[in-house]
């Protein structure tokens, strides 16, 4: 819907979204394209069963706008959105109290927290193992983290823009690669935009196969967090385990597909084929997967060694998580849950039900990780439902012709991350602009606050346990 209002365009969408989130709405996110000499600010507001768009045009040549953040009634998790958009088209949101550069290099950002024997430690971008590029700047006076900032601009590859003028088709391929440990995710996100558009109805065989790929992209994120836990207490043993589960289910995804990611299952109108194991080789790997990886976790779980360093480290309150919209496990680590999968179901969801998650509160590394053992299950009992009763490949129908006339709708599918939201926009057989926005960038702006009473040896459990993406942060 357009804002419009005899006040200004802007303060009455202000007003809307304060008006929506007073009634349990949740802020999803805010970008901003411009046509000619004009600005259009949009925003998004997830509830029960759909995603709607709220926009507000700026007059011609307007330099900026009362920031949405701090502007009463004030949207705090438009922060960084309201950067970006900065970034990308040199509208000021006015009054904005951190302006600096998110996704463009920019000169070193002034500190947080002076005073005397505070220094800031530059961690990053390049540090040892295998890490993305993004840097860290820790204002300490030794040992406790009063404040960080980051720097993701390392990573950031301008995938917005060259979504414009692609086929509907090649955008598929570009979806799957700006976030690449959640490609299923953003293809998923992507593709439901453009069938809603194009008003048709994928095969439910088709439906059931985006669950199954889905929730192994789900499992292969949750190992990768328990590896990085494990190793960064040092439990060797631990660490290798749940590599080589991770491994696995990356193995099996590749035997079922090709890839390792799970690229060029998800297309318009379903998936591009059926796997090339039978359900029944897949659900007998799976059933000797999930004993292990069951068995491995309840061992780590129960390591008093590795508990005491995620016990209260890194939490997020749960005010914090609601008023800011926290997704994923790290949302429903603090109460606060969200997922798309039950609230705005897709595909084989609307048929399966996932379970609602779990009652967590403490909002610590130690939370978070219990939500991913607890998703990690339900994935495994979501692919059992979803393939134990496929019939015959011979009688399906992978896909249904996909041809999206001229429209703009939002997509959404429910990554390990959270929810990834992609707004497309088709005219003349082409993508006109597609808009996506990854749960890791929602997300990652919580980590400038979780530091609060914890240590530079905090630091690795605090981002592993987040689990996010620089390159999904800084698409």
């Amino acid at each position: 819907m357009t804002i419009t209002s005899t006040e200004p365009a802007v303060a009455a969408l202000r007003e809307a979204l304060a008006d929506r989130i007073g009634r349990g709405e949740r802020f999803a996110g805010l970008s901003a394209s411009r046509s000619g000499g004009t600005v259009t600010l949009s925003a998004y507001m997830a509830a029960p069963g759909r995603i709607d768009t709220l926009e507000a045009t700026l007059p011609p040549g307007a330099p900026g706008y009362p920031s949405l953040t701090v502007a009463p009634p004030a949207i705090g998790a438009a922060f960084w959105y309201e950067r970006l958009i900065h970034d990308e088209t040199g509208i000021v949101p006015e009054g904005h109290p951190r302006l600096a550069p998110l996704v463009k290099p920019g000169d070193p950002l002034p500190r947080h927290v002076t005073g005397y024997g505070l220094f800031t430690i530059p961690h990053g971008p390049v540090r040892s193992g295998v890490t993305e590029s993004m840097e860290y700047l820790v204002e300490t006076p030794g040992e406790a983290i009063p404040h960080l900032n980051m720097r993701i601009f390392y990573k950031h590859r301008g995938v917005a823009g060259r979504f414009t003028g692609m086929t509907v088709g090649d955008g598929v391929l570009l979806a799957e690669q700006a976030e690449g440990i959640a490609s299923v995710a953003h293809a998923l996100a992507y593709c439901h935009a453009v069938e809603a558009i194009a008003g048709c109805e994928i095969p439910r065989e088709a439906a059931l196969v985006r669950v199954a790929h889905a929730e192994l992209e789900r499992i292969a994120n949750h190992l990768d967090v328990a590896v990085r836990l494990a190793d960064a207490a040092g439990l060797a043993v631990a660490t290798a385990r749940f590599a080589l589960h991770k491994e696995r289910v990356l193995r099996l995804v590749s035997a079922m597909c090709g890839s390792r990611f799970g690229r060029g299952v998800v297309v318009p109108g379903g998936v591009a084929a059926f796997p090339r194991k039978r359900p029944a080789e897949i659900l007998a790997g799976l059933a000797s997967l999930e004993q292990q990886v069951t068995a491995d976790m309840r061992a780590l779980l129960g390591t008093s060694s590795f508990l005491d360093r995620l016990r209260g480290t890194g939490p997020l309150t749960p005010a914090r998580a609601r008023e800011h919209g926290a997704l994923g496990p790290i949302g429903k680590a603090s109460g606060f849950a969200d997922d798309a999968r039950l609230t705005r179901p897709y595909d084989g969801y609307k048929e399966l039900a996932a379970a609602p998650p779990g009652a967590h509160s403490a909002g610590d590394a130690l939370a978070r990780l219990k939500v991913r053992d607890e998703e990690i299950t339900q994935a495994f009992g979501l692919i059992r439902l979803a393939l134990s009763d496929f019939p015959e490949r011979t009688q399906l129908t992978p896909n249904v012709p996909c041809e999206p006339g001229d429209g703009r709708t939002v997509g959404w599918a429910e990554a390990p991350q959270g929810e990834v939201l992609y707004d497309v926009t088709i005219a003349g057989g082409r993508i006109a602009s597609c808009q996506p926005r990854s749960a890791s960038f929602h997300n990652l702006v919580l980590m400038h606050e979780v530091f609060a009473g914890d240590i530079l040896t905090d630091f690795p459990f605090i981002e592993a346990s987040f689990g996010l993406s620089a390159a999904g942060a800084a698409l």
